[in-house]
């Protein structure tokens, strides 16, 4: 069969220049980050690897987390100005370069704080055509495209867990399309990704949160 590819990775997203994978795709894994976050970010370090690490200042990659961290998507024109932006709203940032394994050329890592103290470990990709991939949050291993509605949750790992959060869903008649489930050492805590067909309500989110396993939850829109 011949692979039909999207109009996208023909002519690349609508955005703010000059790479689709520099650029454009860097920005929406900050908004992912921020979106995980769930709260006003204070502090953002960032470890680019790869092609990345050499190129993020001549094109623009450093520019495009920190717009996507404080909220701004890949066509939104502030792109260009978001560290003088950054700046005067007190973000404080700082840039790295790093060997983060066999991964992407396209990867970095973005350590994320809030202004309540919550913190977060972001590892994703920028894999062309302004297409992401999150791999890996707080250490656990994921698959969030940003492409969809998407519920995180980290919970207990034990028996049912997962689902009481389905059937909640459920309940409120939303459709799960994709799940992943991870976890780093058995007993402990899992971390879960539920790509669904709609927006998750902040009442069945709060419902979800009340579910005696469960710690953090998130709702995160598409990026």
């Amino acid at each position: 069969m011949v692979k039909v590819e999207s109009v996208f990775e023909i002519i690349g997203p609508i955005m703010i220049g000059p790479s689709s994978s520099h650029t454009a795709g860097v920005v929406r894994i900050g908004l992912l980050a921020r979106y995980i976050l769930g709260e006003k970010p204070v502090e953002a370090t960032i470890v680019f690897h790869g092609s990345l690490a050499e190129t993020y200042k001549g094109h623009g990659s450093d520019k495009a987390i920190i717009a996507g961290i404080l909220g701004f998507k890949a066509d939104d024109p502030r792109v260009r100005e978001a560290l003088v932006i950054a700046d005067k709203m007190g973000l404080k940032y700082k840039f790295m370069t790093g060997d983060l394994g066999d991964v992407h050329p396209n990867t970095l890592k973005v350590h994320i704080k809030g202004e309540s103290g919550s913190e977060f470990d972001i590892v994703g990709s920028s894999v062309g055509g302004g297409n992401i991939l999150v791999f890996e949050v707080n250490g656990f291993e994921t698959e969030i495209s940003g492409d969809y509605y998407t519920l995180i949750a980290i919970h207990e790992d034990k028996p049912g867990v997962v689902a009481k959060i389905s059937s909640i869903l459920a309940e409120n008649h939303i459709n799960i399309a994709r799940m992943c489930v991870s976890r780093i050492r058995r007993g402990e805590l899992a971390f879960s990704s539920i790509e669904v067909d709609q927006d998750v309500p902040a009442r069945v989110l709060d419902k979800i949160q009340k579910v005696e396993e469960v710690k953090i939850v998130r709702g995160l829109k598409p990026v």
